[in-house]
């Protein structure tokens, strides 16, 4: 078999290093999926999301010149679940925000007011802005600007 770019294939995870998981591909080839590769979260501890001889699913994200293969596990998972979704239309507005009122999903409900909208997107721009605050506050390495020593 062929490999190609891009093709979501199953496998065996055969070894599993701190940096990430080597898996045996259809038709002998081995390939690496990195540990940023393995799922859509921070992963610490490998072994927390696979374990050797377990069968799964990758996508080929790149062949060197020298024959290795670089795979990912999270994006064959994006993959296989966009796929169903690609025939509905996509939102054409940033932020997955829904837009729409819900006047018009709902006829009989009262009409949604600009102002509402409004309060109703800042209120869910600012949970994301704190979620993304408290998730980058842990990745930066020294003192917190509250904690720190004082001068």
């Amino acid at each position: 078999m062929q490999l190609e770019v891009g093709m979501v294939l199953e496998g065996k995870v055969t070894g599993i290093t701190k940096f990430g998981a080597f898996v045996e591909l259809p038709g002998g080839k081995t390939g690496m999926v990195h540990i940023s590769e393995v799922a859509p979260t921070f992963v610490k501890e490998i072994r927390d999301f696979v374990t050797e001889n377990q069968t799964v699913k990758v996508k080929v994200l790149n062949i060197n010149e020298d024959g290795k293969v670089s795979l990912s596990m999270k994006k064959a998972v994006e993959t296989t679940k966009s796929a169903p979704r690609s025939a509905a239309p996509r939102p054409s507005r940033p932020g997955n925000f829904e837009w729409q009122s819900s006047t018009r999903r709902n006829a009989s409900s009262e009409p949604v007011s600009f102002e509402d909208m409004m309060s109703r997107f800042k209120q869910t721009s600012d949970e994301k802005m704190s979620d993304l605050k408290r998730v980058t506050e842990g990745k930066r390495g020294g003192f917190s600007r509250r904690g720190g020593p004082q001068r």
